[in-house]
C-alpha cells in the first residue's frame, strides 16, 4: 500500500491470521524505556505514525495516517474474528485495543511463544528470535525516527521506515511460524495449542481490562504510609538521606557501635552490605538491645521498602487514566510461572503486616460485578505427594484428613488428636519446608525466620523423621539426580522420573518434558567431583547454578502445579472473565446477580483434573467479594 493510501479491503479470501506491528512517536522523555506500557500508550503524547498489517500469508501493506484514517483502514479487516499476531503483544494488541477499540478474537504473541520454547535466560526480543530462528535480519531505520511526529518525515523518510516495519512484520510472520511447527532439536511436536490459548488469555488481562482502582481508600492508604514514614525518621533523629544511602546508613550503624551486617553477591562475588528486609542478620538488628539501634533498622526498613508507596501512587495514576490493566509476563521464571511486568508486580501484593491487603482492598470490580479468588489448596504439596507415589500422604490429602497434624504426630510420636498448635505448626514446616531435601541447618534457619528456635540436633531429627515417614519422597529425589546424570551426559536411555506418563528426561534437549509438551530445561548442564559425588550447575543469564535431584523435584512440582492451574483457568474463562492469576490462584468477576453460581463453577473447575493428572487430590478454597483484598 502506498503510504497515506487506504485501498479498501478484499471481501473474497477468508482471513484468520493478521500479523501487524505499529510503529509509534518516541523521544528522549517520551519513550518505552522511561515509561511503562500503559502509560505510554494512554498518554495524550501517544501517536501512532504507522502500521504494518498481513493478511494470512499476503504480502504486508503499510500505512500511515491519522488515528481517525488508520482505525477505519484496521476496522475493515474483521479482527474481531481473526488471531492478531505480534511480537509483545501486550503493547500492540493495547494499541488495537484502547487506541482504535479493535478486539480480536484471539490475541498470538511469538515473544512469548519464544520464552517457553526457549527459555527465559535467554533473549526474546524480535531481533534475537529471529537470528536464532534464522528467517532474518531486524533492521535499524527505527534509530532515526528518534523525536518524529509523522508529520516530521519526508515522503522518502516514511517509506524507509514503512519498509522497516514490514521487514518487522515479515520476521514475526515467519518466526509463528517456525515456532508453531517446530523440529528437534527444540521439540518433536506443534507449539501447545492449549499455551496459546494461555498466552491469549494472559495478554487480555492487560488488553481489556476490567478491574478498577478504589481512589478513595488507595489514596488515604498513601497518606497512610508517608505519615508512617515521617514518625519513623522523628523517632530516629536522622535524615532521610542517611538511611536511604547504605554507605551512609553503615556510618549511622558504627556512630552506634554496630558493625554493618555483610554478605557475598551473587552477582558480582564480591562482600556488601546485608541490608535487604530479607537478609536474616539485618533483621537480627530490630531486637539490638540498643533502642536506637530498634528504631534506625525500622526507620531504614521504612524508608527503603518504598515498593508499597510507589506501587499505591502508581495504581493512582491508572486510575486518573481507566481501568487498571493486569500485565502479568508469560512464562517469566523458568518454571513456566508468571510474573510480574510492567512495575505493577501483581504477583506479589502485601497480604500481611501492618497494611496488609490495603492496595488489594484498593482494587474492585467494576459496578455491577464481583470479584471471585479461588485458591488451589495445599497444590505443591499435594504434587509432591502424587508425583511420587507417597500413598499414605496422598490418601490423607483425599480424604481431607489434616496432613500438618499427622506429620506432627510422627515427630512427636503422639496421637494427632493430642496435638498441640505449635506442634502442628512443626510439622507444616516440616511437610511445606523437606520436600525438596532441606537438610538441617535450612530447616534450623527456616524455623527461626517464623521466630521458633530449635538446636540443630532438633532440626536434624525432625528431618530425618520427614525422610523415613516420607520414603516415596525421596526416593524421588534420587531418581532426578539420576536424570541430572542422564542429561549431562546425553546419554539416551529412558529414565524414570516419577509417575509413568508424566514427564519424560529429554536428554538431547537438556530438559525434562511436561505434559503440557514443553521443557523445564538445564541448559548446558555439567557436573563435577565433589567430595559427596558429582555436583551439577547449568547456565543462566547471570551464571551458572547449582542443581540437584531435591530442587530439580521443586522446579517439577512448580512447573506441574502451573499446567494444572492454566488448565483450570481455561476452564474458568468459558464463563467469566479471568482477571488474574497470582501463583495458584484464580481470579474473575461475575455478575453480582449470579455471585453464587459463579462460585460453584469456579470451584469446580479448580477441583478438575486433567487426563495426564489422574488420581491427583486437589481442592480449593473461595472468596467473593466487591474488591480484590475481600475475597
Amino acid at each position: 500500500m502506498h503510504v497515506g493510501q487506504f485501498a479498501p479491503r478484499r471481501g473474497a479470501k477468508t482471513v484468520n491470521l493478521i500479523t501487524l506491528d505499529f510503529e509509534t512517536f518516541y523521544d528522549r522523555d517520551f519513550t518505552l524505556s522511561k515509561l511503562t506500557t500503559e502509560e505510554y500508550i494512554r498518554d495524550p503524547r501517544f501517536e501512532v505514525i504507522g502500521v504494518g498489517v498481513k493478511v494470512n500469508d499476503e504480502p504486508t501493506e503499510w500505512a500511515s495516517g491519522t488515528h481517525e484514517e488508520i482505525g477505519d483502514w484496521l476496522s475493515s479487516f474483521g479482527m474481531g474474528n481473526c488471531m492478531v499476531l505480534a511480537h509483545n503483544t501486550m503493547f500492540d494488541g493495547a494499541i488495537l485495543s484502547w487506541v482504535f477499540d479493535i478486539h480480536p478474537k484471539m490475541l498470538l504473541d511469538t515473544m512469548c511463544m519464544s520464552r517457553a520454547l526457549f527459555g527465559v535466560e535467554v533473549s526474546s526480543s524480535l531481533a534475537a528470535v529471529a537470528e536464532r530462528l534464522d528467517v532474518g535480519v531486524k533492521g535499524i531505520e527505527v534509530l532515526n525516527a528518534f523525536g518524529k511526529r509523522r508529520a516530521d518525515f519526508t515522503a522518502a523518510e516514511l517509506s524507509r521506515y514503512g519498509d522497516y516495519c514490514i521487514n518487522d512484520v515479515e520476521l514475526t510472520y515467519k518466526a509463528f511460524h517456525r515456532m508453531i511447527k517446530v523440529h528437534p532439536p527444540v521439540s518433536h511436536t506443534n507449539f501447545p495449542s492449549t499455551e496459546l490459548r494461555i498466552i491469549d488469555l494472559t495478554l487480555k488481562m492487560f488488553t481489556e481490562p476490567r478491574l478498577m482502582i478504589d481512589e478513595v481508600a488507595l489514596s488515604a492508604h498513601l497518606t497512610e504510609v508517608v505519615e508512617r514514614k515521617d514518625k519513623l525518621l522523628q523517632e530516629c533523629g536522622v535524615e532521610k538521606e542517611e538511611l536511604m544511602s547504605n554507605q551512609k546508613f553503615a556510618d549511622a550503624l558504627r556512630t552506634l557501635g554496630v558493625p554493618p551486617p555483610l554478605k557475598t553477591s551473587p552477582l558480582t562475588g564480591k562482600e556488601t552490605y546485608a541490608f535487604a528486609k530479607n537478609d536474616e542478620a539485618f533483621l537480627r538488628l530490630t531486637e539490638h538491645p540498643d533502642w536506637r539501634v530498634q528504631g534506625l533498622v525500622a526507620a531504614r526498613l521504612g524508608l527503603k521498602s518504598t515498593l508499597e508507596e510507589t506501587r499505591t501512587q502508581r495504581f493512582l495514576e491508572i486510575a486518573k487514566r481507566g481501568p487498571l490493566p493486569v500485565p502479568l509476563r508469560y512464562y517469566a521464571a523458568h518454571t513456566g510461572r508468571f510474573g510480574g511486568d510492567d512495575k505493577i508486580n501483581m504477583q506479589n501484593l502485601p497480604s500481611r503486616g501492618e497494611n496488609a491487603g490495603k492496595i488489594k482492598k484498593g482494587i474492585i470490580a467494576p459496578p455491577g460485578y464481583s470479584v471471585i479468588d479461588a485458591d488451589s489448596s495445599q497444590i505443591e504439596a499435594r504434587m509432591l505427594a502424587w508425583l511420587s507415589g507417597q500413598d499414605d500422604l496422598l490418601e490423607t490429602f483425599a480424604q481431607g484428613k489434616d496432613v500438618y497434624k499427622k506429620m506432627a504426630s510422627a515427630i512427636y510420636n503422639k496421637p494427632e488428636d493430642e496435638i498441640s498448635k505449635p506442634e502442628r505448626f512443626m510439622g507444616k514446616t516440616a511437610v511445606l519446608g523437606c520436600g525438596y531435601g532441606m537438610g538441617a541447618i535450612k530447616f534450623q534457619a527456616q524455623l527461626k525466620t517464623y521466630g521458633v528456635e530449635v538446636s540443630l540436633d532438633e532440626a536434624r531429627r525432625i528431618v530425618e523423621v520427614y525422610r523415613q515417614t516420607n520414603y516415596a519422597v525421596t526416593a524421588l529425589w534420587r531418581q532426578a539426580q539420576m536424570a541430572l546424570v542422564s542429561i549431562s551426559r546425553w546419554d539416551d536411555g529412558k529414565v524414570p522420573l516419577g509417575r509413568d506418563g508424566v514427564l519424560e528426561v529429554a536428554t538431547l534437549h537438556s530438559a525434562i518434558r511436561l505434559p503440557n509438551g514443553l521443557y523445564l530445561r538445564y541448559d548446558d548442564l555439567k557436573f563435577t567431583e565433589g567430595e559427596k559425588g558429582p555436583e551439577f550447575s547449568y547456565r543462566t543469564r547471570k551464571g551458572r547454578t547449582r542443581i540437584y535431584g531435591g530442587k530439580v523435584i521443586e522446579n517439577i512440582c512448580q512447573a506441574l502445579a502451573r499446567c494444572l492451574i492454566a488448565e483450570q483457568m481455561l476452564r474458568v474463562a468459558k464463563r467469566y472473565k479471568v482477571v488474574l492469576t497470582v501463583h495458584d490462584a484464580v481470579a474473575c468477576i461475575a455478575p453480582d446477580d449470579e455471585v453464587a453460581q459463579a462460585q460453584a463453577y469456579i470451584e469446580e473447575c479448580m477441583r478438575w483434573t486433567p487426563e495426564w493428572a489422574h488420581g491427583l487430590p486437589v481442592n480449593c478454597e473461595s472468596g467473593v467479594g466487591k474488591s480484590y483484598g475481600d475475597c
